[in-house]
């Protein structure tokens, strides 16, 4: 028997000891193939999933990588069962490969017969497929690779896709060397960092796929660098004219491109240039049962498309994208937990996970802030403890989420941190113009204009505004880069991605290096505890803890 932090189980789950002195080494080891499930104190609990698996062997990790670990950190004899199951589980990865034949086009080989047959007879895959070009090889037709790839998957049969893609439109992008900043090291111009590099290298190496890295970290700079690379006309999805903005103005900093080269396809403006950035929402706009502007997608040979928040995509383009499997695909986010469950469309889609690194690992570097995270438990006061107790189900996350006990909270948390940049966010529009009325602080929301916004934000980043009120349109791609201070009051519910991106608006390394303050403010004994709790997995994941504390009286 070692001596090691794991225990690994049959059904598939992991316990982690997070005392253990080899806990976080185990932790950064297991997270390539093992999803964290809940994290109370003292004992963390982590399930093997076939997903996890694939994308751990899309990533070069094979099973004997897999089980030497389990075996390495294990207290106890690993169940011979799991170690069988695991092996055979990741050499499903493959047995079916997508190629492009010189003769047939599109096909789907195997050296695996009765693989090939089982899905060959399935009902819904036999469709998608052509003439039987030989025992090991099927032809497909080729605008239902996407297709294919996702039932493949649904069957247990993921496809490695080796088909190849077209060039699209040639186009020359190089990063520039502008000057010191955050991203530079203290005696000269910016450069890609040791991470963003490998990123960019699996990716491009890798055809397609998603990079995973903490908020403040340079996502778009891995983009910036994959266009480099590409030197193609490229397509830039993004979830709102803020986060477009943004991206046109870091492409200009870092890359050759102008303004003439960068359009912006929004609800404001319909440029179609050579890198044209687009949002989500006027992508799925709807019109009689049709989506105009998915053309864009379509009509165009872009030789890349880049899926920013890829976590956030809407069902319309996940359609589209399956249509789009001959460009080259490049998905950045901060975590690729979907609350909707659609991991697996991601993976089918866009493409594995061909990079992740884990935030403590890159705070440990200084290239994001340490952050310090702590739940405010928070007493119900006795009227709002009873309506509380009578209400229906639908009704009680609101009464608790928007008690009138955390903005007296707020208040004595913001003037606790007088001085410094501080976010207050949640979910409730009319509590939040209650705390904004309160804190006489500007307030953005879902009805606040784009230019409002970027006024709003832009003082905030000059420190002209000391203190901002936010809704959940702050969640994503805002670059608040000297915000040091959020304050959680309420959520979507328990939503872990939502978590990690709040938490993400404060990562950007600070210029006098001190750390972020992460606070989220729970009601006791309520749902408001469930949700904060399942809310908090991702980011324990990732090795942060949450000290708890009383409410300051």
């Amino acid at each position: 028997m070692n001596d090691g932090p794991l225990i690994v189980q049959s059904d598939k789950t992991i316990l982690l000891e997070t005392g253990h002195p080899l806990a976080t080494e185990a932790r950064h080891a297991i997270a390539a193939f093992a999803e964290l499930e809940r994290a109370p104190e003292h004992m963390h609990s982590y399930r093997i999933t076939p997903l996890g698996l694939w994308n751990a062997r899309a990533a070069g990790l094979d099973a004997e990588q897999v089980l030497d670990t389990l075996l390495k950190y294990s207290r106890f004899p690993v169940p011979h069962p799991l170690l069988i199951d695991i092996e055979e589980v990741m050499s499903r990865y493959g047995r079916l490969r997508l190629e492009k034949d010189p003769v047939h086009g599109l096909v789907m080989r195997t050296n695996d017969f009765p693989v090939l047959e089982e899905v060959i007879h399935a009902k819904k895959v036999g469709p998608l497929l052509g003439p039987r070009i030989d025992p090991l090889t099927v032809a497909v037709h080729s605008s239902q690779r996407g297709a294919l790839k996702q039932l493949l998957l649904k069957a247990g049969w993921p496809a490695e896709d080796l088909a190849g893609y077209v060039d699209g439109t040639p186009h020359p992008i190089a990063l520039t060397a502008g000057d010191a900043d955050a991203q530079a090291p203290k005696d000269g111009a910016w450069s890609l960092r040791p991470y963003q590099n490998l990123a960019v290298e699996n990716f491009w190496s890798g055809g397609s796929g998603v990079v995973v890295l903490p908020c403040g970290a340079g996502k778009t700079i891995v983009g910036a660098a994959a266009m480099a690379v590409s030197g193609t006309t490229t397509l830039i999805l993004v979830t709102n004219t803020v986060s477009a903005r943004q991206w046109k103005a870091e492409l200009l900093r870092r890359t050759s491109l102008t303004e003439a080269e960068i359009g912006e396809y929004s609800g404001a403006a319909k440029e179609v240039r050579p890198v044209t950035i687009a949002t989500y929402q006027v992508l799925t706009l709807r019109r009689g049962g049709l989506y105009p502007h998915l053309e864009l997608l379509n009509d165009n040979d872009w030789g890349l498309i880049i899926y920013d928040e890829v976590h956030l995509l809407p069902a319309p383009i996940f359609r589209m994208t399956a249509d789009l499997q001959a460009r080259r695909r490049l998905g950045l986010t901060a975590t690729l937990v979907r609350e909707d469950g659609r991991e697996g469309e991601v993976f089918s889609l866009i493409g594995p996970k061909r990079y992740d690194a884990p935030w403590k690992d890159i705070e440990a570097q200084g290239y994001i802030a340490p952050a310090d995270c702590v739940e405010v438990r928070i007493d119900l006061p006795g009227d709002e403890r009873m309506a509380y107790a009578m209400a229906d189900d639908a009704d009680k996350y609101r009464l608790c989420a928007t008690s009138e006990s955390k903005s007296a909270v707020v208040e004595k948390l913001v003037a606790e941190h007088a001085g410094e940049q501080v976010l207050v966010i949640g979910q409730y529009i009319d509590q939040l113009d209650e705390l904004a009325e309160r804190l006489d602080a500007p307030l953005i929301k879902g009805e606040t204009s784009v230019r409002e916004r970027e006024r709003l934000f832009d003082e905030f980043r000059r420190g002209l505004i000391n203190t901002l009120v936010v809704s959940k349109v702050a969640n994503f791609s805002i670059d608040l880069p000297e915000a040091s201070v959020a304050i959680q009051v309420s959520g979507s519910f328990g939503s872990r991605q939502e978590e990690a991106q709040r938490l993400g608006r404060l990562m950007r390394p600070k210029a006098d290096g001190r750390t972020a303050r992460f606070y989220t403010l729970v009601a006791r004994d309520t749902v408001d505890a469930g949700f904060a709790a399942k809310r908090q997995r991702f980011l324990a994941e990732q090795g942060y803890a949450y000290r708890i504390i009383d409410a300051p009286s």
